[in-house]
Protein backbone atom coordinates (compact mmCIF):
# COMPACT_ATOMS: atom_id res chain seq x y z
CA UNK A 1 0.00 0.00 0.00
CA UNK A 2 1.11 3.57 -0.75
CA UNK A 3 0.55 5.58 2.46
CA UNK A 4 -2.13 3.13 3.53
CA UNK A 5 -4.05 3.16 0.25
CA UNK A 6 -4.66 0.19 -2.01
CA UNK A 7 -3.73 0.72 -5.65
CA UNK A 8 -5.26 -1.12 -8.60
CA UNK A 9 -3.76 -1.49 -12.06
CA UNK A 10 -5.85 -2.41 -15.12
CA UNK A 11 -3.88 -3.42 -18.23
CA UNK A 12 -5.39 -3.44 -21.71
CA UNK A 13 -4.92 -5.91 -24.51
CA UNK A 14 -2.89 -5.00 -27.57
CA UNK A 15 -0.74 -7.88 -28.79
CA UNK A 16 2.97 -7.04 -28.88
CA UNK A 17 2.12 -3.52 -27.76
CA UNK A 18 1.30 -5.03 -24.38
CA UNK A 19 5.04 -5.17 -23.70
CA UNK A 20 4.64 -1.46 -22.92
CA UNK A 21 2.90 -2.51 -19.70
CA UNK A 22 6.24 -3.78 -18.43
CA UNK A 23 7.67 -0.28 -18.82
CA UNK A 24 4.76 1.13 -16.81
CA UNK A 25 5.51 -1.29 -13.99
CA UNK A 26 9.15 -0.24 -14.08
CA UNK A 27 8.23 3.43 -13.73
CA UNK A 28 5.85 2.75 -10.84
CA UNK A 29 8.46 0.67 -9.03
CA UNK A 30 11.04 3.45 -9.33
CA UNK A 31 8.71 5.76 -7.41
CA UNK A 32 7.97 3.16 -4.75
CA UNK A 33 4.38 2.69 -5.92
CA UNK A 34 3.34 -0.87 -5.12
CA UNK A 35 0.34 -2.24 -6.98
CA UNK A 36 -2.01 -4.26 -4.76
CA UNK A 37 -4.64 -5.58 -7.19
CA UNK A 38 -4.36 -6.18 -10.95
CA UNK A 39 -6.65 -6.88 -13.86
CA UNK A 40 -5.91 -7.50 -17.50
CA UNK A 41 -7.10 -8.55 -20.89
CA UNK A 42 -5.06 -10.45 -23.49
CA UNK A 43 -1.47 -9.11 -23.41
CA UNK A 44 -2.45 -7.18 -20.30
CA UNK A 45 -3.56 -10.42 -18.68
CA UNK A 46 -0.17 -11.96 -19.39
CA UNK A 47 1.77 -9.05 -17.88
CA UNK A 48 -0.59 -8.86 -14.88
CA UNK A 49 -0.04 -12.57 -14.26
CA UNK A 50 3.73 -12.22 -14.52
CA UNK A 51 3.75 -9.36 -12.03
CA UNK A 52 1.45 -11.12 -9.60
CA UNK A 53 3.62 -14.22 -9.82
CA UNK A 54 6.59 -12.15 -8.69
CA UNK A 55 8.59 -11.91 -11.92
CA UNK A 56 11.01 -9.00 -12.10
CA UNK A 57 11.08 -6.54 -15.00
CA UNK A 58 14.19 -8.31 -16.30
CA UNK A 59 12.49 -11.71 -16.12
CA UNK A 60 9.46 -10.43 -18.01
CA UNK A 61 11.60 -9.02 -20.80
CA UNK A 62 13.59 -12.25 -20.92
CA UNK A 63 10.33 -14.18 -21.26
CA UNK A 64 9.39 -12.05 -24.27
CA UNK A 65 12.85 -12.31 -25.82
CA UNK A 66 12.99 -16.10 -25.50
CA UNK A 67 9.42 -16.76 -26.64
CA UNK A 68 9.93 -16.97 -30.40
CA UNK A 69 6.96 -15.74 -32.42
CA UNK A 70 7.20 -18.84 -34.59
CA UNK A 71 7.13 -21.14 -31.56
CA UNK A 72 4.32 -19.27 -29.85
CA UNK A 73 2.07 -19.24 -32.91
CA UNK A 74 2.07 -22.88 -33.98
CA UNK A 75 0.11 -23.35 -37.18
CA UNK A 76 -3.02 -25.45 -36.86
CA UNK A 77 -5.77 -26.39 -39.30
CA UNK A 78 -7.65 -23.08 -39.82
CA UNK A 79 -11.15 -24.30 -39.04
CA UNK A 80 -11.53 -22.42 -35.75
CA UNK A 81 -8.46 -20.21 -35.93
CA UNK A 82 -5.12 -19.89 -37.64
CA UNK A 83 -2.72 -20.45 -34.78
CA UNK A 84 -2.45 -22.00 -31.36
CA UNK A 85 -1.26 -20.37 -28.15
CA UNK A 86 -0.20 -23.68 -26.60
CA UNK A 87 3.39 -22.49 -26.48
CA UNK A 88 2.32 -19.62 -24.22
CA UNK A 89 0.89 -22.16 -21.79
CA UNK A 90 4.11 -24.17 -21.88
CA UNK A 91 6.19 -21.07 -21.16
CA UNK A 92 3.93 -19.96 -18.29
CA UNK A 93 4.40 -23.36 -16.67
CA UNK A 94 8.16 -22.78 -16.63
CA UNK A 95 7.98 -19.55 -14.64
CA UNK A 96 4.88 -20.11 -12.47
CA UNK A 97 5.02 -23.03 -10.06
CA UNK A 98 1.35 -24.04 -10.08
CA UNK A 99 -1.49 -23.77 -12.58
CA UNK A 100 -3.79 -21.95 -10.18
CA UNK A 101 -4.64 -18.35 -9.28
CA UNK A 102 -3.86 -19.22 -5.65
CA UNK A 103 -0.16 -19.35 -6.46
CA UNK A 104 -0.17 -15.64 -7.39
CA UNK A 105 1.03 -13.17 -4.78
CA UNK A 106 -1.60 -10.53 -5.57
CA UNK A 107 -5.33 -10.65 -6.46
CA UNK A 108 -5.53 -10.81 -10.25
CA UNK A 109 -8.64 -10.54 -12.43
CA UNK A 110 -8.57 -11.74 -16.04
CA UNK A 111 -11.20 -10.96 -18.68
CA UNK A 112 -12.30 -13.70 -21.10
CA UNK A 113 -15.15 -13.88 -23.62
CA UNK A 114 -17.58 -16.81 -23.50
CA UNK A 115 -18.70 -17.50 -27.08
CA UNK A 116 -21.41 -19.97 -26.06
CA UNK A 117 -23.20 -17.54 -23.76
CA UNK A 118 -22.11 -14.40 -25.57
CA UNK A 119 -20.89 -12.65 -22.45
CA UNK A 120 -17.86 -11.43 -20.54
CA UNK A 121 -16.43 -13.44 -17.69
CA UNK A 122 -13.78 -12.24 -15.26
CA UNK A 123 -11.87 -15.01 -13.51
CA UNK A 124 -9.77 -14.62 -10.37
CA UNK A 125 -9.60 -18.13 -8.95
CA UNK A 126 -9.16 -21.72 -10.06
CA UNK A 127 -6.95 -22.98 -12.93
CA UNK A 128 -4.83 -20.18 -14.33
CA UNK A 129 -3.00 -21.04 -17.55
CA UNK A 130 -6.03 -21.77 -19.76
CA UNK A 131 -7.64 -18.52 -18.58
CA UNK A 132 -4.59 -16.48 -19.58
CA UNK A 133 -4.44 -18.33 -22.90
CA UNK A 134 -8.16 -17.75 -23.56
CA UNK A 135 -7.88 -14.07 -22.71
CA UNK A 136 -5.16 -13.77 -25.36
CA UNK A 137 -6.93 -15.65 -28.16
CA UNK A 138 -7.74 -12.98 -30.74
CA UNK A 139 -10.74 -14.22 -32.79
CA UNK A 140 -9.94 -15.67 -36.24
CA UNK A 141 -6.21 -15.40 -35.48
CA UNK A 142 -5.82 -17.76 -32.54
CA UNK A 143 -7.61 -20.99 -31.83
CA UNK A 144 -10.34 -20.60 -29.16
CA UNK A 145 -9.79 -22.26 -25.79
CA UNK A 146 -12.25 -24.78 -24.37
CA UNK A 147 -12.83 -24.50 -20.62
CA UNK A 148 -15.38 -26.66 -18.80
CA UNK A 149 -17.06 -27.54 -22.09
CA UNK A 150 -17.49 -23.95 -23.29
CA UNK A 151 -15.53 -21.95 -25.85
CA UNK A 152 -13.60 -18.80 -24.98
CA UNK A 153 -11.68 -16.14 -26.88
CA UNK A 154 -9.94 -12.82 -26.20
CA UNK A 155 -11.50 -10.80 -23.39
CA UNK A 156 -11.18 -7.73 -25.62
CA UNK A 157 -14.33 -8.78 -27.47
CA UNK A 158 -16.30 -7.41 -24.52
CA UNK A 159 -13.82 -5.57 -22.31
CA UNK A 160 -10.31 -4.67 -23.39
CA UNK A 161 -9.56 -2.55 -20.31
CA UNK A 162 -11.11 -4.30 -17.26
CA UNK A 163 -11.28 -1.49 -14.72
CA UNK A 164 -14.74 -2.25 -13.33
CA UNK A 165 -13.79 -5.66 -11.84
CA UNK A 166 -11.25 -4.05 -9.48
CA UNK A 167 -12.74 -0.58 -8.98
CA UNK A 168 -14.45 -1.40 -5.66
CA UNK A 169 -11.46 -3.33 -4.35
CA UNK A 170 -8.97 -0.47 -4.27
CA UNK A 171 -8.71 3.21 -3.34
CA UNK A 172 -7.03 4.35 -6.54
CA UNK A 173 -7.16 2.81 -10.00
CA UNK A 174 -4.63 3.30 -12.79
CA UNK A 175 -5.61 2.15 -16.27
CA UNK A 176 -3.09 1.57 -19.04
CA UNK A 177 -4.29 1.53 -22.64
CA UNK A 178 -1.78 0.46 -25.31
CA UNK A 179 -4.42 0.58 -28.08
CA UNK A 180 -5.64 4.21 -28.28
CA UNK A 181 -7.83 4.95 -31.31
CA UNK A 182 -6.00 5.71 -34.54
CA UNK A 183 -7.04 6.17 -38.17
CA UNK A 184 -5.98 3.48 -40.65
CA UNK A 185 -4.89 4.09 -44.24
CA UNK A 186 -6.96 2.43 -46.96
CA UNK A 187 -4.01 0.33 -48.12
CA UNK A 188 -4.02 -1.41 -44.73
CA UNK A 189 -7.59 -2.57 -45.31
CA UNK A 190 -6.90 -4.68 -48.38
CA UNK A 191 -7.57 -8.36 -47.65
CA UNK A 192 -9.46 -10.30 -45.02
CA UNK A 193 -6.67 -10.18 -42.44
CA UNK A 194 -6.41 -6.39 -42.33
CA UNK A 195 -10.17 -5.94 -42.35
CA UNK A 196 -10.62 -8.52 -39.59
CA UNK A 197 -8.00 -6.94 -37.35
CA UNK A 198 -9.43 -3.47 -37.96
CA UNK A 199 -12.97 -4.57 -37.07
CA UNK A 200 -11.71 -6.18 -33.87
CA UNK A 201 -9.75 -3.05 -32.91
CA UNK A 202 -12.78 -0.81 -33.52
CA UNK A 203 -14.84 -3.04 -31.23
CA UNK A 204 -12.07 -2.81 -28.64
CA UNK A 205 -12.02 0.98 -28.80
CA UNK A 206 -15.79 1.13 -28.35
CA UNK A 207 -15.93 -1.15 -25.32
CA UNK A 208 -13.01 0.66 -23.66
CA UNK A 209 -14.65 4.08 -23.52
CA UNK A 210 -16.79 3.47 -20.44
CA UNK A 211 -13.94 1.66 -18.67
CA UNK A 212 -11.58 4.60 -19.21
CA UNK A 213 -14.05 6.84 -17.42
CA UNK A 214 -13.74 4.64 -14.32
CA UNK A 215 -9.98 5.19 -14.02
CA UNK A 216 -8.66 7.59 -11.41
CA UNK A 217 -5.80 8.05 -13.83
CA UNK A 218 -5.43 6.77 -17.39
CA UNK A 219 -2.07 6.22 -19.09
CA UNK A 220 -2.38 6.01 -22.87
CA UNK A 221 0.74 4.75 -24.62
CA UNK A 222 -0.06 6.64 -27.80
CA UNK A 223 3.21 5.95 -29.62
CA UNK A 224 2.60 2.20 -29.36
CA UNK A 225 0.05 2.42 -32.18
CA UNK A 226 2.90 2.73 -34.68
CA UNK A 227 3.83 -0.89 -33.92
CA UNK A 228 2.12 -3.93 -35.42
CA UNK A 229 0.07 -6.23 -33.21
CA UNK A 230 2.61 -9.03 -33.71
CA UNK A 231 5.82 -6.99 -33.76
CA UNK A 232 7.36 -8.77 -30.78
CA UNK A 233 10.90 -8.22 -32.05
CA UNK A 234 10.52 -4.57 -31.01
CA UNK A 235 9.96 -5.45 -27.35
CA UNK A 236 12.75 -3.18 -26.06
CA UNK A 237 11.32 -0.15 -27.83
CA UNK A 238 7.80 -0.96 -26.65
CA UNK A 239 8.90 -1.37 -23.04
CA UNK A 240 10.60 2.03 -23.20
CA UNK A 241 7.48 3.65 -24.65
CA UNK A 242 5.43 2.36 -21.71
CA UNK A 243 8.06 3.60 -19.29
CA UNK A 244 8.12 7.09 -20.80
CA UNK A 245 4.32 7.32 -20.87
CA UNK A 246 4.16 6.41 -17.18
CA UNK A 247 6.95 8.83 -16.28
CA UNK A 248 4.98 11.61 -17.98
CA UNK A 249 2.02 10.77 -15.75
CA UNK A 250 3.95 10.32 -12.52
CA UNK A 251 3.58 13.82 -11.05
CA UNK A 252 -0.19 13.58 -11.40
CA UNK A 253 -0.31 10.07 -9.91
CA UNK A 254 1.87 11.00 -6.94
CA UNK A 255 -0.21 14.10 -6.27
CA UNK A 256 -3.43 12.08 -6.39
CA UNK A 257 -2.02 9.55 -3.94
CA UNK A 258 -0.85 12.30 -1.59
CA UNK A 259 -4.33 13.80 -1.69
CA UNK A 260 -5.81 10.45 -0.67
CA UNK A 261 -3.60 10.18 2.41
Amino acid sequence: MYQGKKIGLALSGGGARGVAHIGVLRALAEKGIEVDVLSGTSAGAIVATWHSAGLSIEQMLEFVAESSLFKAFKIVIPNTGLTSLSYLKERLAKVISEDNFSTLKKPTYIAISNLNKGQLEVRHEGPLFDIVMASSSIPLIFKPVEIDGEIYVDGGVFCNLPVDPIKDKVDYTIGVDVMPAVEWESKSLNGWFGIGIRCFELSVHANSLAQKQLCDHLIEVEKAVSFHTFQFNKYKELEELGYQAAVSSMDRILQDLDDLA
